[in-house]
């Protein structure tokens, strides 16, 4: 039963919230949503401690769905230890967003409806995260994006939030297609769409080949390419990144809810979930792992010269998704999804933080025309620091344990393309760390540069913003410190166990997928086999997060050095000699542009999709004009009339035109009938 609180009352609240909002008041709808979500995440944390601490992984039915033939698909919540971490994830950053937009959102005439949009949201990420099969896991994926879509264009009065839904709606079609695609091969292969089927039957097919489009290509790889398209749109990777800045037109909740937990992480959670058929794919895996890193790099470029608060969070998150895909790329699966966790944590505290911000100034959104507030919102002030310390993978915050096992375990690849995606996302954390320090003494430090009357009138936000803040800092601080052992640690804590010795150890104990606490050199430790159990496969050759406990050990310090590195550079360009952001910019002008305006991929678009799109719309417009209706039945219509206006030159009323059309009416049907049977 609990499983079942664990999903629905998100649904129930939203049902209550969009069909009675208006007879029930903005206050009782705040209270049913709230309630709805906040019971969600109290039961996905019993489920955590009862599937990951307990060993009991389950799958519930909760309907017969689909039977046609071979293609079978049940609704069902499957349970396992991947799933309830995402549940949980997505139940308590969604319960803060959901509390701290009944203060933020109060002036707004259609807050129940918005609350209900919220509600509705979740609801389709928590269909999405605990999908038995891939109709269902897809299902809540397109919910994700029509919430999505509502949520974005909430402020529909403003034509930029229209066009910025439009946006991303049109783009995430896109990946949504190749994800389509990639179900449909998949069922070609497996002759199933169940999970369980296909992590059984995937080494056997690992050599399969098939014909698509007219290529005879290896089976495995062209499904997972097609599966990782849709997670690419879905998680704003480069090349189907650029609706993710326009989302900044939605309220700041809305921006925390989609950055954060939700919406862009699925796309992490897809191949995550996915792991034991693109283990037996590698090329499918490089692909990724390049793809990831070159969205870190270039998204933390673009961070480097944004202005809007949001804008420069929402690239921080483009990027920090880049080092959760080439974790994936490089069979980190647990680092992955360990950094998707603690990302939640500190990335919805800055957008939650930015919005208290915004608030202070009277929607103020350039920090340009922010500075010297922290005096006035002392607490947003120091939150703000400890989320964006714990983003630049300072020691010992949260962002410090999983961005540097991800790092790690890309060296540890020893691949050409591991041993890049490290030095990218190397160069990746240095730039976060001088942006995310550009951010706050830009916004609180230095001399006010608003007006007068904006900084005097400055306030802290009121308890219901500032408690979600709360809560996401104790994330940004420990869950790192909290989480590390069982989602990535080694075989044994500190030590240098090999994974033969630890498996060996597992065997006898027969223990491999119990998540028992086991007395060792260094006392009680979660063993991370233990933790993820049969949810994530990884073959032994692969497992690079055991390698990343052995790396050299400049490669551990590296990152550490980047982000303090890029602290102390945004110091001293922002706060101590403020004329230097200028002479750089004026120095390196085409770089700056280039960034500047997000390397042109909107332009390029423009050109190449947008402007043809209209250019061919208007040429079948003028075709269906002149031709189809031209020719067919306005074409029948003007020669009916103009038969019509020469046949009334007739209807004259003398009676010698009529005997005149009647004689020759006459002598045509003679003329007629003896050409056709005059030879008879």
């Amino acid at each position: 039963m609990i499983e079942y609180f664990a999903i629905f009352p998100p649904i129930v609240a939203f049902i209550i919230a969009f069909l009675f909002g208006k007879q029930l008041g903005d206050k009782m709808v705040e209270l049913i949503t709230c309630a709805g979500v906040i019971t969600a995440a109290f039961c996905s944390c019993a489920l955590f401690v009862d599937v990951v601490l307990g060993s009991d992984p389950r799958t519930v039915t909760v309907m017969n769905w689909i039977s046609s033939g071979t293609l079978v698909a049940d609704w069902a919540l499957r349970m396992d230890q991947l799933a309830v971490v995402m549940m949980c994830v997505v139940t308590i950053v969604s319960s803060c967003v959901h509390v701290y937009s009944t203060a933020y959102m109060h002036e707004d005439k259609s807050l129940a409806r918005f609350m209900s949009y919220l509600s509705l949201f979740t609801f389709a990420m928590l269909m999405l995260v605990t999908a038995d099969n891939l109709i269902q896991l897809f299902f809540g994926w397109e919910g994700v994006g029509v919430a999505s879509y509502l949520l974005i264009g909430f402020w529909n009065h403003k034509d930029s939030a229209n066009a910025a839904a439009i946006k991303a709606f049109l783009v995430n079609r896109v990946g949504d297609f190749g994800l389509a695609l990639g179900i449909f091969a998949c069922f070609m292969l497996f002759d199933s769409v169940q999970f369980d089927v296909l992590f059984a039957n995937a080494e056997a097919l690992k050599d399969a080949r098939f014909n698509f489009f007219g290529f005879d290509l290896p089976a495995l790889t062209t499904t997972c390419l097609l599966l990782f398209i849709g997670a690419m749109g879905k998680s704003a990777q480069l090349g189907l990144h650029t609706w993710l800045p326009d989302a900044m037109e939605g309220p700041t909740p809305v921006s925390a809810l989609i950055h954060a937990a939700t919406m862009v992480t699925a796309g992490v959670f897809l191949v995550a979930r996915m792991s034991p058929v693109f283990e037996y794919a590698p090329d499918a895996l490089m692909v990724v792992c390049i793809v990831g890193a070159c969205t870190a790099f270039v998204a933390a470029t673009i961070g480097l010269t944004q202005f809007d608060i949001k804008r420069v969070i929402a690239y921080s998150t483009m990027s920090q998704l880049g080092y959760m895909f080439f974790a994936l790329g490089v069979s980190a699966y647990g680092a992955a999804i360990f950094h998707l966790m603690t990302h939640a944590f500190f990335k919805a505290l800055l957008f939650l933080g930015a919005g208290s911000v915004i608030h202070a100034l009277h929607h103020e959104q350039d920090m340009r025309n922010m500075g010297g507030v922290w005096k006035k919102i002392p607490a947003t002030y120091v939150m703000m620091w400890i989320g964006s310390l714990a983003l630049c993978g300072v020691p010992f915050f949260a962002g410090y344990y999983s961005k540097d096992i991800i790092l790690e375990s890309a060296f540890a690849d020893h691949t050409s393309f591991g041993m890049f995606a490290y030095w990218m996302g190397i160069m990746a954390a240095f730039m976060t760390a001088f942006y995310s320090g550009r951010l706050l003494f830009m916004t609180f430090h230095g001399k006010p540069r608003m007006d007068h009357h904006t900084f005097d009138h400055a306030h802290e936000s009121p308890p219901a913003m500032l408690t979600p803040l709360v809560i996401l800092t104790v994330g940004a601080l420990f869950a790192g410190a909290l989480g590390y052992e069982g989602f990535v640690g080694g075989s044994r804590a500190g030590g240098h166990e090999t994974e033969t010795h630890v498996t060996q150890e597992l065997e006898v104990e027969h223990t491999i997928e119990a998540p028992v606490l086991k007395e060792q050199d260094h006392g009680l430790e979660l063993n991370r086999f233990m933790f993820w159990g049969d949810s994530i496969k990884v073959l032994p050759e692969n497992d690079t997060v055991e390698g990343a406990h052995h790396v050299p050990e400049w490669v551990k310090l590296l990152p550490t050095f980047a982000g303090v590195l890029g602290l102390f550079l945004s110091w001293l360009f922002y706060s101590r000699y403020t004329g230097l952001p200028a002479k750089v910019v004026s120095t390196f002008k085409g770089i700056h542009a280039l960034f500047f305006r997000k390397w042109y991929f909107d332009e390029a678009y423009d050109v190449v999709f947008v402007k043809n799109a209209l250019r061919a719309g208007v040429l079948f417009w003028k075709s269906d004009k002149n031709i189809v209706d031209g020719v067919g039945p306005d074409g029948v219509a003007a020669r009916s009339l103009n038969i019509g206006t020469a046949l009334r030159k007739f209807q004259t009323g003398y009676v010698f035109h009529y005997a005149f059309v009647m004689l020759v009416g006459v002598i045509g049907f003679i003329s007629w009938f003896f050409y056709k049977f005059g030879g008879v």
